[in-house]
């Protein structure tokens, strides 16, 4: 590691702290980190280590106020994570679903937003319930916090961890000391405010929360001339194994995932059919190749 980044690790370690101790207090943290630990507990029982992945889905909002009624929103539909989860569920691993609240859920992608299965309760023999956790944030500082306990919960299971990040996390956000603690009144005139930037936790995960875990990035691009370009940016500066890369013209129909020795084109093979499928089939592979280069088991028991 040369001076250059390992000054920009520094900064990101000092960033990330700074912007948890600012942050409002996580709501049901102990019960999410309890959950967690049973999950953890659940699925690292018996012989042969279970591969676990922490999929991120949906969009992220940036409150305004304290008290909030007023955000700005980093939408997504949350659809790829849904159907991406649901093809690791299928490919044997245990999923921890970190999704925005109603955005796409695994399992009911097709259905209507208010869906029967919402009467429905799995029972304590349920194979989904013991594959599948699911938690829900919404604001940015959420996401983080809970991103670092799911991190740092499965940290045990080394390179049988995975992170697929999907989730659009917002690049800017209002410090908790510098919002209004009360609505933002229109009769105040014009709104001039100024965002921080979000520490980059990616190098945080990678260094220090979850070292040894397989991480996948998605990037969204509009521009087709930049995106493999970002891609591999992203790879090289926050240590990713894989960049998915994405157009917002035709993300549901095609993707690139971008490694340090290649680059493969993901394609959806007909309408009916899931593009997510092939990107899932193509993941694990990756996935265990990591694990057989690395060689090292689980320590959760």
């Amino acid at each position: 590691m040369d001076s250059t980044e390992a000054s920009m690790n520094e900064m990101d370690r000092s960033g990330a702290k700074s912007f948890f101790q600012t942050a409002s207090p996580l709501k049901n943290g102990h019960l999410i980190s309890e959950k967690l630990k049973d999950f953890v507990r659940r699925n690292s029982e018996g012989v042969a280590p279970r591969g676990i992945v922490c999929v991120t889905s949906g969009g992220t909002t940036v409150p305004l106020e304290q008290r909030c009624v007023r955000y700005i929103d980093n939408f997504s539909s949350g659809h790829r994570g849904a159907a991406s989860t649901e093809y690791f569920v299928k490919a044997g691993y245990a999923v921890i679903f970190v999704h925005r609240h109603g955005s796409y859920q695994p399992y009911c992608r097709y259905l209507p937003e208010d869906s029967f299965l919402d009467f429905v309760q799995l029972d304590e023999e349920s194979n989904i319930q013991d594959a599948h956790a699911a938690t829900v944030r919404k604001a940015i500082r959420e996401y983080h916090k809970i991103l670092q306990l799911v991190a740092t919960s499965i940290n045990c299971f080394g390179c049988h961890s995975m992170f697929y990040l999907a989730a659009a996390v917002s690049d800017f956000f209002v410090p908790w000391e510098s919002m209004a603690k009360h609505k933002i009144q229109s009769t105040s005139g014009p709104l001039d405010m100024r965002l921080n930037q979000v520490p980059k936790m990616l190098s945080v995960l990678r260094k220090e929360w979850a070292p040894a875990a397989f991480c996948v990035l998605f990037k969204l691009e509009t521009d087709p001339d930049i995106l493999t370009q970002k891609a591999d940016a992203a790879l090289k500066k926050y240590g990713m194994h894989v960049v998915v890369a994405n157009l917002l013209a035709n993300y549901k129909e095609e993707v690139v995932v971008v490694t340090q020795n290649e680059k493969t084109t993901v394609r959806r093979n007909s309408t009916d059919e899931d593009l997510e499928k092939q990107l899932i089939g193509l993941l694990t592979e990756r996935n265990s190749d990591y694990i057989n280069q690395s060689g090292t088991q689980s320590n959760c028991q």
